[in-house]
This record gives C-alpha cells, sequence and structure tokens, in this order.
C-alpha cells in the first residue's frame, strides 16, 4: 500500500521510544590472541550485593596462544555507577581481551537489591574496590572509566596508607578528580544545588514490583531524562535519521542506531545513599583534592602512593569531563616519582570517545596497552633484581 512503509517505520519508532529497555549482554565470545581466535567465557569470582566482579576466561589449545596468554599483565576495569550498566564499556573490554588477563565490576540494579540487605554508600564502593584489587593480587592494573577515577584513587591511596601491595599502574579516563577545573553543565547542577534539593526532587522509593521494593535510589529513568536534556538536538536529528532510514530500507544504518540505544536508553537506578555521598564529596565539598576526604574514619592520603605508575586520560572535547579535571590526579600523587606521571589527551574524542569507537581502538587503546606493557617489564625488572640480591618478598 502506499504508506505502508512510513506507517511501520511510525509505529517501529513508537515502540522504541516507549518500551522498556533490559540489560544488554556483553556478547564477547572470541577474541583474537596475536593471530589466534580465542574463545571467552564470562566467570564471576566475587558476587556482592551490589556488584560482581567478572572475569572474561580465555580458553584455547594452541600453544602459541597459550603462551602469549600467560605472559600478559591482570587488568581491573573499574566501570561507572552512573546510570547505564557496565556493558557501556563493551569495547573497551574487546580490545583490552587481545593483550590482557581482563575483570570488570558489573555494578547491579539497585531496584533489584532487596531493602533488608542495607544501604550503599560511597565509602562502599571504595571497600568493593579493595577488595578486588586484594583478588587479583599485586600484579593488578587498574583502568577506572569516568566516576569511579575518585573512589579508584581513595582505594588505591587507603591500601598505600596501610601498607598493603597497590597496583603496578593506574589509568584515570575522564573522571572528575577535582571538578572545579573547567566545570561542565554536569558539574555546575551538582555544584550549585543543595543536598536538600537533590534528596527532595530526585530521590524515590523502588516500587513494589521489584526486589528491592522500598529501597530509596536515584531512577534510572530520571537519569536518562537528563542524559538526553544534555544533547536533545542530537537525539532528535538521531531518531528523525533512524526514521528515514526504515522508510529506505536501508537495514545496516538502522541496525547500528538499534544497537547504540538497546545500550544507551538501558539505564539502572543508582543507591539515594552512594548518589548523595558523590554530590557532596566530590562535586561539593571537594574533599579528596580538599585533603579532607575520610572513608570508614581513615583519611584519603594520594601522596602514600609510591609504587604504581598513573595515566591520565582527557578527551579533548569531552562536555561531561572539562579539562584538567581528570590530570589533577597527578597533583595529588606526590609520592611518585616523575617518570611514572604520564598524560593523554585524545585529540578529537569526546567523552564517550575515550572508551569506545575508532578513537579509542586507533588512538587510546594502543596508549593504554603500551602504558601498562612497559611499567610490567619495569616492575618485573625490580622483582628480579630484589630476588637477585637475596632481598625478602614482600608480605601480601
Amino acid at each position: 500500500m502506499p504508506l505502508s512503509q512510513r506507517m511501520s517505520a511510525s509505529f517501529d519508532l513508537l515502540h522504541r521510544l516507549a518500551k522498556e529497555y533490559e540489560k544488554p549482554e556483553f556478547d564477547i565470545h572470541t577474541v583474537q590472541v596475536g593471530h589466534v581466535d580465542v574463545a571467552v567465557q564470562e566467570h564471576v569470582p566475587i558476587a556482592k550485593p551490589f556488584c560482581r566482579l567478572l572475569r572474561f576466561k580465555r580458553f584455547t589449545d594452541d600453544p602459541s596462544a597459550l603462551t602469549r596468554m600467560k605472559a600478559q599483565p591482570s587488568v581491573l576495569i573499574v566501570a561507572p555507577l552512573s546510570g547505564h550498566h557496565s556493558t557501556l564499556l563493551r569495547d573497551t573490554v574487546k580490545s583490552m581481551l587481545q593483550d590482557h588477563k581482563v575483570y570488570i565490576t558489573d555494578w547491579l540494579d539497585a531496584r533489584m537489591v532487596p531493602a533488608e540487605i542495607g544501604p550503599f554508600h560511597l565509602d562502599d564502593y571504595v571497600a568493593y574496590v579493595q577488595e578486588f584489587i586484594r583478588h587479583i593480587g599485586a600484579e593488578a592494573n587498574v583502568i577506572s572509566v569516568c566516576q569511579p577515577t575518585v573512589p579508584v584513587l581513595a582505594a588505591v591511596s587507603l591500601l598505600a596508607s596501610a601498607g598493603e601491595p597497590t597496583p603496578r599502574t593506574l589509568t584515570m579516563m575522564g573522571g572528575p578528580i577535582d571538578a572545579r577545573r573547567s566545570p561542565s553543565a554536569v558539574n555546575n547542577l551538582a555544584m550549585n544545588k543543595s543536598i536538600e534539593w537533590f534528596e527532595n526532587n530526585v530521590i524515590y522509593r523502588v516500587p513494589p514490583n521489584f526486589p528491592g521494593a522500598g529501597r530509596r535510589v536515584y531512577p534510572g529513568f530520571l537519569q536518562h531524562t537528563g542524559f538526553v536534556a544534555m544533547n536533545p538536538d542530537r537525539h532528535l536529528s538521531s531518531h528523525y535519521d533512524y526514521f528515514l532510514d526504515l522508510i529506505r530500507g536501508d537495514d545496516d544504518s538502522a541496525e547500528a542506531h538499534r544497537k547504540f540505544y538497546d545500550e544507551y536508553n538501558a539505564v539502572l537506578d543508582m543507591p539515594a545513599e552512594y548518589y548523595l555521598d558523590t554530590i557532596k564529596v566530590v562535586f561539593q565539598d571537594f574533599a579528596l583534592v580538599n585533603g579532607t576526604w575520610r572513608v570508614n574514619g581513615r583519611l584519603v592520603r594520594p601522596q602514600d602512593i609510591r609504587t604504581s605508575a598513573l595515566l591520565t586520560i582527557e578527551g579533548e572535547l569531552d562536555d561531561i569531563s572539562g579539562a584538567g579535571q581528570t590530570r589533577a590526579a597527578h597533583d595529588l600523587c606526590t609520592g611518585l616519582p616523575k617518570a611514572r606521571h604520564h598524560h593523554h589527551t585524545a585529540a578529537g574524542a569526546g567523552h564517550y570517545g575515550i572508551f569506545a569507537g575508532r578513537r579509542w581502538r586507533e588512538n587510546v587503546y594502543p596508549r593504554v596497552r603500551d602504558f601498562i606493557a612497559a611499567h610490567q617489564r619495569t616492575a618485573s625488572g625490580v622483582a628480579s633484581a630484589r630476588r637477585g640480591n637475596g632481598a625478602a618478598r614482600p608480605r601480601r
């Protein structure tokens, strides 16, 4: 019929705008190590009430791939707990799996956590990260993307202050270490509204049809509204292009749109305590950079980190974490020698471009891979020298 294609496209678009989006799968089943295709399976070494430590275990019978994999460093990717699921870092994981043993924090939707489990604070987040680092061991390399840069730096600082081994490398990408620098629209909102305003306007209780009924949360649908409101014209244009692609029968372009928005529209509820703690500690008190942040009574002292290497990464066009916010970590980690301080600004990359897409794969990932490899060699050399001198191995 004359208008059937247009009507079909209209109903398709309306359906996608109104439907509920479930958590996507990582859908990583193979990865190429060298020139060998290696099978990948997901394992859960640690399951906590609000997070799973997920490992992507690689399996192969190929001797050359096995030898290569055994020598590869372990990486913990700390995904953000800021609205989207950890699957948003699928591209990050796929790239890292080529040259590393990969773990990732898989945060759970707070609406699915029974209220009797109790609250989840920013201090609990820090404790989770510490437990995961201890599980992987002193050979761990930690990558934090956006929001986790602050609690990850706190976790490692507390390990260092307690005399525990710290990760060999810390890679911090697009995060608000010092949100006072080049504040974005996101920063300004968090800075200019009181905690009471956030508590009264964005915090709600989980409805009774979920396991977490009664739990106080920052609902995913409100977060999604905020995401879209940051760039409404871009999203409107994208949906209109999708509508035209359906009419034209351009299946490839339409499918690319579906894949992106299946991920983008899948959001989770955040625990209210954690969200409000983050607003206060990171965006109002600036407690980390002011040296006043205490986690479970212990002062966070980044200057105590002395054996890790630090790489900060910022996107040239990042409109969420402004220029200099992540780089500020270097000013705090004064205990590290100059040779262990590194920074990279990804030309032409926005916030998502520093961990996903072409710019991540071609520009950022090679820098991260080489940084980790270089300091693996440094750490191995130091360890060999100590053993050669008969020094006692550090206690773990």
